[in-house]
């Protein structure tokens, strides 16, 4: 009766055999190239001209590479009174320190309290507008100069001993004159030393007593 098993599989030609794998190989490549393949949306600069910031300003921000998040603290400065130029200054800035710009909350603070924006890009080039940004605007509440804000500012940066904001306040109140703060600052009084100040102020010290008795210790 002859063989009853399975048929067996057609014979497939040699040369078609060996062909078939790389065509099998350059079909599955572009099946997980186009499945890979995911369109990215475009950056959504909306709210950068709701704040009313200008069309060139937004393509220079562009050509800086904003991101998403940085359009939203961008946003929020300028909503705050902040130039475009000086949006724009700010995020290079950050980009020279390869570093995501995210002191839009901390620069409109300081815009409401009027510290001035040569001031603002001055602290973003200490990197001194993070956490320490409330205390600076806290200062320019109490009435302290923006040349006091920015020496603080600079001691800081620098890892040096310098007055409190709250420390300098007191002193202001009590009398101490702008110059003879900031020369208290300038030559880096610590702070340990503002409750003694203040107890001498109260004494009857005249300013140029407080700097030659605690700004040359």
């Amino acid at each position: 009766m002859g063989n009853l098993g399975p048929p067996s599989a057609p014979h497939v030609p040699h040369r078609f055999a060996r062909r078939s794998h790389p065509l099998a190989l350059v079909v599955l490549a572009m099946m997980l190239s186009v499945a890979g393949c995911h369109p990215v949306p475009p950056l959504d600069t909306k709210p950068l001209d709701t704040s009313g910031m200008n069309y060139d300003a937004i393509q220079q921000l562009k050509s800086l590479n904003v991101t998403a998040p940085e359009v939203s603290q961008l946003a929020t400065a300028r909503q705050a009174g902040f130039t475009d130029a000086s949006c724009v200054a700010a995020l290079k800035i950050y980009r020279g320190r390869s570093q995501p710009f995210d002191a839009g909350d901390e620069i409109a603070s300081l815009i409401r309290a009027q510290v001035s924006e040569e001031t603002i890009l001055e602290l973003a080039r200490m990197n001194q507008l993070g956490l320490g940004a409330g205390e600076l605007e806290a200062m320019r509440l109490a009435g302290l100069s923006d040349a006091i804000l920015l020496e603080v500012a600079r001691h800081r940066a620098a890892g040096k001993p310098v007055l409190a904001g709250a420390s300098l306040a007191n002193l202001k109140n009590a009398g101490v004159r702008e110059l003879t703060l900031l020369e208290l600052v300038r030559r880096g009084v610590p702070d340990s030393q503002a409750a003694a100040i203040l107890t001498f102020r109260r004494r009857g010290a005249s300013d140029a007593q407080i700097i030659s008795h605690f700004a040359s210790l």
